[in-house]
């Protein structure tokens, strides 16, 4: 499928979907020296080339924030208490006009965990935070991520047309997930 970014939106916070983990994960916040996790996961899921890349990323969009990440970036542990999913309940200028919305952001599940149902209780404990903080909340993503589309899109975000490629975009993502997106 032809790659193009997408923006969704989530007009409120109300009545977020809640998931469990299954048996044997755990979700934490953010501790000191969780950046190399947070740069593990993200190479792993191809956001970068090699984890030196994703930790200067890193250290320039969250390095001055830390106390922030230690409240708003949420990781998933297995048993053996290995990091092998994280997100940010992270925050944003959407429209340019100085108003601050909730930011999910830096989704990640490392690939040999992928499909065991840890992205919905990801997703619902970051968006918990989100609404402790702000009223309504937005993401990005791109088309090649259909099935996290599908997922954001089954939490009540809706897709914001910005753009011409917005409505190709749209086209691809209701044609590959067979079902009606826009209105």
């Amino acid at each position: 499928m032809k790659r193009i970014p997408v923006t969704m939106v989530r007009k409120d916070l109300l009545d977020i979907p809640q998931y469990s983990l299954p048996a044997g994960f755990r979700i934490r916040l953010f501790e000191k020296g969780d950046e190399h996790n947070w740069t593990r996961v993200e190479t792993s899921v191809d956001e970068f080339k090699n984890e030196q890349a994703a930790l200067e990323h890193f250290n320039k969009e969250f390095g001055p924030h830390l106390d922030e990440m230690s409240r708003r970036c949420v990781f998933i542990e297995n048993g053996d208490g290995e990091v092998i999913g994280t997100t940010t309940a992270w925050y944003g200028d959407l429209h340019g006009d100085g108003e601050v919305s909730g930011r999910i952001h830096w989704v990640g599940i490392v690939p040999e965990y992928q499909g065991k149902k840890l992205s919905k209780p990801l997703l619902s404990a970051a968006m918990n935070i989100l609404a402790n903080n702000h009223s309504k909340c937005y993401l990005t993503s791109q088309t090649t991520s259909y099935q996290a589309i599908n997922m954001y899109l089954n939490y009540g975000f809706e897709p914001l047309l910005t753009k011409p490629s917005c409505h190709e975009a749209w086209s691809l993502l209701e044609d590959n997930l067979n079902r009606k997106i826009l209105k």
